[in-house]
């Protein structure tokens, strides 16, 4: 009699767990991240991406053994043996944040055929057709033009305040590399404040380096000897924020707030939310879907985001404007590389091929203008639009 009570107890169970098989669990035991940086938290950068990382890890209910960051890894085989090491400790998900990551990213994602591989930034993975390698970025040239609206208002207020002349509203601009993210940057932003600000032209200087401090405070006292109003960047440390303090001088940051260490001159920063394209990709795993080979976050997805405005520093009215130009972007009222708001050496942009399927000798292949603007990151999420537009003066050319 025991032992047939047993036998029963043992078939209830296991139709009970038969029955269970199919349906949706919060169980993620199985999942298990690992994340290549270029840098650490000291760099702005690097350090949105781990922040988005936590983020994503607590809203996925990952545990921290769940979850392992590697930083300070450079764009050399190290970064390859970091992938090899990330999966040898059992990472189902191996994701690196710099453009000169791919090629190594690639290269594991070859030999580990059941490990998926993601890189934010690059532009291979549409030509390389891998089902394990994947591209993302966003539409952070959305964000890069509304933070250029508060630039161009700041610029307004004083202007009328006798400051400076409208004919002198010169902003400057430290980037890193003359790459088409940067420059896709730098024009986003500049289109912003000019949209509000018609008279704003602006100077770049580049540093040759995604994250050197010395470099990029070098870089903004420059700019503020050659009057330059206002400075914004694309580059990773405090150089240029802390440079804006010290003379007084307003900026726009990037990837964060550095309200704390700028509190009068900062106004506002853009910056990629990783944390949306994280929690996709960990989900295609855990319910077996195919990851997009090429994701582009938008503002509708959450992925491009703007930090409070900081009402010390910024111009009155400057959240409202910027809230009615996220409702027209939203809405499509507003393309930011609209042909008709900027000239090429002196003519109307009509017609250009852009590289989207990237070769060595980085040869157009697309045509990106139609319906009059400029379609960045719809062919391919990472940037491609590398065109000096004129109204932007690039004060060094070598990277």
């Amino acid at each position: 009699m025991k032992k047939l009570l047993a036998l029963v107890l043992v078939a209830v169970m296991m139709f009970a767990l038969v029955g269970c098989s199919n349906e949706k669990t919060d169980d993620n035991s199985a999942l298990k991240i690992g994340m290549i940086c270029l840098h650490d938290e000291n760099s702005t950068y690097d350090r949105n991406f781990i922040d988005a990382m936590n983020e994503a890890k607590a809203n996925l209910g990952l545990s921290d053994d769940q979850v392992i960051i590697k930083t300070n890894i450079p764009e050399s085989n190290e970064c390859y043996e970091a992938a090899v090491d990330l999966v040898d400790r059992g990472c189902n998900i191996v994701f690196a944040n710099s453009f000169g990551h791919e090629s190594y990213i690639i290269q594991a994602a070859k030999e580990f055929p059941n490990v998926q591989f993601l890189h934010a930034t690059g532009t291979m993975a549409h030509t390389e057709n891998l089902a394990n390698f994947h591209n993302a970025f966003a539409s952070i040239y959305e964000g890069r033009y509304l933070a250029g609206i508060a630039a161009g208002m700041k610029l307004n207020e004083m202007i009328a305040a006798g400051k400076f002349t409208a004919a002198e509203a010169v902003m400057g601009y430290v980037g890193a590399y003359t790459y088409a993210e940067v420059i896709s940057g730098y024009t986003s932003f500049y289109l912003g404040a000019k949209s509000v600000c018609p008279t704003v032209t602006m100077k770049v200087q580049f540093t040759g380096s995604w994250y050197d401090e010395a470099a990029e405070k070098e870089a903004a006292t420059k700019l503020i000897s050659e009057g330059c109003k206002l400075i914004s960047q694309h580059a990773d440390s405090m150089g240029a924020p802390t440079a804006c303090e010290t003379a007084g001088i307003p900026n726009v940051s990037y990837n964060g707030s550095t309200v704390s260490a700028c509190p009068n001159t900062f106004i506002v920063s853009s910056r990629i939310n990783w944390a949306p394209y994280y929690e996709y990709a960990a989900n295609c795993v855990l319910e077996g879907k195919a990851i997009d080979a090429d994701w582009t976050g938008t503002l509708q997805t959450g992925s491009v985001v703007l930090t409070a405005v900081n009402e010390q520093a910024a111009a009155a009215g400057t959240q409202d404007a910027i809230d009615a130009a996220i409702a027209d972007l939203k809405a499509g009222k507003i393309h930011v590389f609209d042909t008709a708001n900027f000239t090429v050496n002196g003519a109307a942009l009509t017609t250009y091929m852009a590289d989207v399927d990237t070769d060595a000798a980085y040869t157009g292949d697309t045509e990106v203008v139609s319906d009059g603007y400029f379609h960045e990151s719809e062919y391919r999420s990472a940037p491609y639009f590398d065109i000096r537009i004129d109204g932007i003066e690039t004060l060094n050319e070598k990277f």
